[in-house]
Protein backbone atom coordinates (compact mmCIF):
# COMPACT_ATOMS: atom_id res chain seq x y z
CA UNK A 1 0.00 0.00 0.00
CA UNK A 2 2.75 2.40 0.48
CA UNK A 3 4.50 1.67 -2.39
CA UNK A 4 1.70 2.39 -4.45
CA UNK A 5 1.06 5.74 -2.61
CA UNK A 6 4.85 6.67 -3.35
CA UNK A 7 4.56 6.01 -6.80
CA UNK A 8 1.21 7.35 -7.41
CA UNK A 9 3.14 10.69 -5.91
CA UNK A 10 6.20 10.27 -8.25
CA UNK A 11 3.92 9.96 -11.00
CA UNK A 12 1.56 12.70 -9.96
CA UNK A 13 5.03 15.51 -9.99
CA UNK A 14 6.07 14.25 -13.03
CA UNK A 15 2.73 15.20 -14.70
CA UNK A 16 2.75 18.42 -13.21
CA UNK A 17 6.51 18.97 -13.99
CA UNK A 18 5.41 17.86 -17.58
CA UNK A 19 2.30 20.03 -17.81
CA UNK A 20 4.15 23.13 -16.41
CA UNK A 21 7.14 22.84 -18.84
CA UNK A 22 4.47 22.66 -21.88
CA UNK A 23 3.15 26.02 -21.43
CA UNK A 24 6.26 28.15 -22.26
CA UNK A 25 6.58 32.06 -21.79
CA UNK A 26 6.12 34.11 -25.16
CA UNK A 27 9.62 36.04 -25.70
CA UNK A 28 7.40 38.35 -27.91
CA UNK A 29 4.90 39.12 -24.90
CA UNK A 30 3.64 42.85 -24.80
CA UNK A 31 3.09 43.27 -21.35
CA UNK A 32 1.93 47.28 -21.20
CA UNK A 33 0.22 46.20 -25.01
CA UNK A 34 -1.85 43.52 -23.74
CA UNK A 35 -2.99 45.37 -20.55
CA UNK A 36 -4.26 48.19 -22.68
CA UNK A 37 -6.11 45.82 -24.68
CA UNK A 38 -7.47 44.11 -21.69
CA UNK A 39 -6.27 40.81 -22.62
CA UNK A 40 -6.18 37.15 -20.57
CA UNK A 41 -3.40 35.28 -20.63
CA UNK A 42 -3.74 33.74 -23.87
CA UNK A 43 -4.37 37.18 -25.49
CA UNK A 44 -7.53 36.84 -25.84
CA UNK A 45 -10.99 38.69 -24.41
CA UNK A 46 -15.01 38.87 -24.51
CA UNK A 47 -16.36 41.00 -27.47
CA UNK A 48 -20.38 40.82 -28.34
CA UNK A 49 -20.99 39.47 -31.85
CA UNK A 50 -24.08 41.14 -33.18
CA UNK A 51 -26.25 39.97 -36.33
CA UNK A 52 -28.43 42.20 -37.90
CA UNK A 53 -31.58 40.67 -39.53
CA UNK A 54 -34.02 42.47 -41.57
CA UNK A 55 -36.15 43.97 -38.68
CA UNK A 56 -40.40 44.04 -38.29
CA UNK A 57 -40.66 47.77 -39.89
CA UNK A 58 -41.75 47.62 -42.88
CA UNK A 59 -43.95 50.50 -43.19
CA UNK A 60 -41.34 53.17 -43.40
CA UNK A 61 -41.12 55.34 -46.46
CA UNK A 62 -38.26 55.98 -48.83
CA UNK A 63 -37.46 59.08 -47.58
CA UNK A 64 -37.50 58.28 -43.75
CA UNK A 65 -35.89 54.77 -44.79
CA UNK A 66 -32.71 56.11 -46.22
CA UNK A 67 -32.91 58.69 -43.68
CA UNK A 68 -32.45 55.99 -41.09
CA UNK A 69 -29.72 54.08 -43.07
CA UNK A 70 -27.80 57.16 -43.14
CA UNK A 71 -27.71 57.78 -39.53
CA UNK A 72 -27.03 53.76 -39.14
CA UNK A 73 -24.03 54.32 -41.17
CA UNK A 74 -23.23 57.78 -39.10
CA UNK A 75 -23.68 55.68 -35.62
CA UNK A 76 -20.75 52.81 -37.27
CA UNK A 77 -18.73 55.65 -38.14
CA UNK A 78 -19.60 56.91 -34.45
CA UNK A 79 -19.17 53.50 -32.86
CA UNK A 80 -15.79 52.97 -34.67
CA UNK A 81 -14.18 56.39 -33.42
CA UNK A 82 -14.78 55.72 -29.84
CA UNK A 83 -13.64 52.02 -29.70
CA UNK A 84 -16.48 50.23 -29.28
CA UNK A 85 -16.87 49.19 -32.70
CA UNK A 86 -14.19 46.22 -34.23
CA UNK A 87 -16.53 44.70 -36.75
CA UNK A 88 -18.65 45.85 -39.28
CA UNK A 89 -20.10 44.71 -42.56
CA UNK A 90 -22.93 43.64 -44.37
CA UNK A 91 -23.58 40.01 -45.53
CA UNK A 92 -24.55 38.56 -48.74
CA UNK A 93 -28.55 37.65 -49.53
CA UNK A 94 -29.93 35.03 -47.67
CA UNK A 95 -32.81 33.11 -47.03
CA UNK A 96 -32.17 33.80 -43.01
CA UNK A 97 -32.62 37.60 -43.64
CA UNK A 98 -29.15 38.02 -42.12
CA UNK A 99 -28.13 41.51 -43.13
CA UNK A 100 -24.81 42.44 -41.56
CA UNK A 101 -22.20 41.82 -38.32
CA UNK A 102 -20.87 43.64 -35.62
CA UNK A 103 -17.90 42.85 -33.36
CA UNK A 104 -18.68 45.44 -30.25
CA UNK A 105 -15.96 46.02 -27.98
CA UNK A 106 -17.70 46.07 -24.79
CA UNK A 107 -17.61 45.06 -21.09
CA UNK A 108 -21.09 43.23 -20.63
CA UNK A 109 -23.67 42.33 -22.64
CA UNK A 110 -25.94 45.76 -21.16
CA UNK A 111 -23.31 47.78 -22.48
CA UNK A 112 -23.58 46.15 -26.01
CA UNK A 113 -27.75 46.59 -25.65
CA UNK A 114 -26.94 50.18 -25.22
CA UNK A 115 -24.49 50.30 -27.81
CA UNK A 116 -27.25 49.50 -30.26
CA UNK A 117 -29.97 51.25 -29.18
CA UNK A 118 -27.64 54.14 -30.24
CA UNK A 119 -28.51 53.16 -33.78
CA UNK A 120 -31.78 54.54 -35.76
CA UNK A 121 -32.41 51.33 -37.59
CA UNK A 122 -32.64 49.45 -34.74
CA UNK A 123 -34.48 51.29 -32.64
CA UNK A 124 -36.87 52.24 -35.27
CA UNK A 125 -36.83 48.50 -35.93
CA UNK A 126 -35.93 48.56 -39.61
CA UNK A 127 -33.01 46.11 -38.34
CA UNK A 128 -33.24 43.08 -35.51
CA UNK A 129 -30.35 42.14 -33.92
CA UNK A 130 -29.40 38.93 -32.18
CA UNK A 131 -26.46 39.09 -29.47
CA UNK A 132 -23.69 36.59 -28.29
CA UNK A 133 -21.11 36.74 -26.64
CA UNK A 134 -17.49 36.19 -28.59
CA UNK A 135 -14.37 35.28 -27.11
CA UNK A 136 -11.63 36.56 -29.70
CA UNK A 137 -8.07 37.93 -29.65
CA UNK A 138 -7.51 40.89 -27.63
CA UNK A 139 -5.69 42.62 -30.38
CA UNK A 140 -8.78 42.83 -33.04
CA UNK A 141 -8.92 46.70 -32.88
CA UNK A 142 -5.57 47.12 -33.65
CA UNK A 143 -6.37 46.25 -37.49
CA UNK A 144 -8.91 49.84 -37.52
CA UNK A 145 -5.72 52.36 -38.21
CA UNK A 146 -5.10 50.40 -41.25
CA UNK A 147 -8.69 50.77 -41.86
CA UNK A 148 -8.39 54.12 -43.21
CA UNK A 149 -4.96 53.45 -45.48
CA UNK A 150 -6.73 50.99 -47.36
CA UNK A 151 -9.98 53.05 -47.76
CA UNK A 152 -10.07 54.92 -51.05
CA UNK A 153 -13.37 56.10 -50.56
CA UNK A 154 -15.21 57.22 -47.68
Amino acid sequence: MKHSICSFVICLLVCTGSLASAQQANPKYDKKLADSLKADAYGMKMYYLVILKTGANTTENKTTTDSLFKGHMQNIGQLAKQGKLVVAGPMKKNDKNYRGIFILNSASMEEAAALLNTDPAIRHKLLDVEIYGWYGSAALPMYLPYHEKVEKNQ
